[in-house]
């Protein structure tokens, strides 16, 4: 990576946040928390997506735009959201989560937001699960357990125990943002 990268500044992500969170997106988009965790995904994963394929499963449906200048601001805001998390894993740095790390919310029906996050990583990984677990299950399986145990998507085996048990739970959460280094560094650190 080079010094250059254009990294997202928080006035930037609050402006991507709320047009996210507008009615400008289908409701099937992303929020700022999902996007977040699905560029999370493709910027671990051992193959690389292009653009329009990550934009495509941000959005689920083209936003209606008020304008090409508009559009052109948005996804510029997303490709800097991008190069900021592909920045912060290429030089090791932890990932900052723009979400609690918990799974306790102030609602009893509200999804955690950190649960949010965690469902649109997993669906990176799923876009293409042959090329995650392909050369190291038993590792990449390891290091996805706090993820999927965030992601309320499993609701059998391991990952259901673990989800009965609150602390150990919360303390999985918290764990994540290592866990985008070490995942980072299974598929793109140089073999020795």
């Amino acid at each position: 990576m080079n010094q250059s990268v254009a990294l997202i500044s928080e006035d930037e992500l609050d402006q991507l946040e709320n047009f996210l969170d507008s009615e400008a997106v289908a409701e099937t988009a992303l929020d700022l928390v999902g996007a977040h965790g699905l560029l999370c995904a493709l910027n671990i994963a051992p193959e690389k997506v292009d653009e329009s394929t990550w934009m495509t499963l941000i959005f689920d449906e083209k936003p209606n735009w008020s304008s090409a200048e508009q559009q052109a601001e948005i996804e510029n805001l997303l490709r800097k959201l991008n190069s900021t998390i592909a920045n912060d894993l290429y030089s090791d740095q932890e990932i900052y989560l723009p979400c609690d790390l918990s799974l306790e919310t102030d609602e009893e029906d509200e999804i955690p937001e950190i649960t949010l996050w965690a469902e649109a990583f997993m669906e990176g990984v799923f876009s293409n699960e042959e090329a995650w677990f392909s050369d190291d299950e038993e590792s990449v399986a390891g290091l996805l357990l706090p993820i999927m145990v965030a992601s309320d998507l499993f609701d059998e085996g391991e990952v259901k125990d673990i989800r009965k048990d609150r602390a150990l739970s919360e303390e999985m959460c918290e764990q994540i943002p290592e866990i985008l280094i070490d995942l980072y560094l299974l598929f793109n650190a140089p073999e020795k």
